[in-house]
């Protein structure tokens, strides 16, 4: 079966250069692991389903590899990579530092709009658990966090972050079909939201600690549903 026929509809906006948006498609795949771990990425195919020359795929590969979410095999092939459990685990090391700093900054002081907006993305998450609905409880979910970045005035780290966050990303992916695992994110969600609202620094700081440490919690229990799927070793990407 060719690549192309596993994947969602590949369109381009071609007034933009190609390869930052295959990147962001491939990488975007990967990370909802509708390419999981081991599966063969043909340049030939990719070119073909993109409608694009290799020359563009080849660059976003290379960054893929850069991320550690696919391995290169000169002259041999290309192969989305296991899950890495070292290199998640410092993924989450490296958000947790910093979202602990933004939340005790956003509850020192009162913002209504910011409130407002946080809530939004909470009612979206409500209104998308259903396991056909995946695709938009993610969004909300990373929007819900970038807000928070931006509003603390460090969205460059969001950024930074997220080029650390794919190996940790699949785990929560394969994580969140547990019973009960979308209804305790919202929950969460919403009290540090109440937090950040109350001005309660020390809270708010709580509340996130429980909260991102909850599919980290888990590993042992993915590494048993998923063995095919994770890389318990020392390799790091990039």
């Amino acid at each position: 079966m060719a690549l192309s026929a596993t994947l969602p509809p590949l369109q381009l906006d071609r007034s933009r250069h190609a390869a930052p948006q295959v990147f962001d498609k491939l990488r975007e795949f990967i990370v909802s692991l509708d390419l999981t771990p081991g599966t063969v990425l043909s340049r030939t195919d990719l070119a073909e389903a993109f409608g694009l020359s290799q020359t563009p795929i080849r660059d976003a590969l290379i960054r893929l590899s850069e991320e550690g979410l696919v391995d290169i095999y000169p002259q041999n092939a290309t192969v989305v990579s296991r899950i890495d459990i070292k290199a998640a685990r410092q993924a989450q090391f490296l958000r947790r530092s910093i979202e602990l700093e933004i939340v005790h900054q956003l509850a020192s002081r009162s913002d209504p709009l910011l409130i407002s907006r946080l809530q939004s993305h909470i009612d979206v998450q409500r209104a998308n658990r259903g396991a056909d609905q995946y695709p938009q409880f993610i969004a909300a979910d990373r929007a819900f966090h970038r807000d928070m970045h931006e509003a603390a005035g460090v969205s460059a780290l969001w950024e930074l972050a997220q080029r650390y966050s794919g190996h940790v990303d699949r785990l929560r992916r394969l994580h969140l079909p547990e019973s009960g695992k979308a209804e305790r994110v919202i929950d969460d969600h919403q009290r540090l939201v109440d937090a950040i609202a109350a001005q309660d620094p020390a809270r708010a700081q709580d509340v996130l600690r429980q909260h991102l440490s909850g599919t980290l919690n888990q590993i042992d229990e993915i590494c048993r549903n998923y063995p095919d799927y994770v890389l318990v070793g020392q390799k790091v990407p990039g």
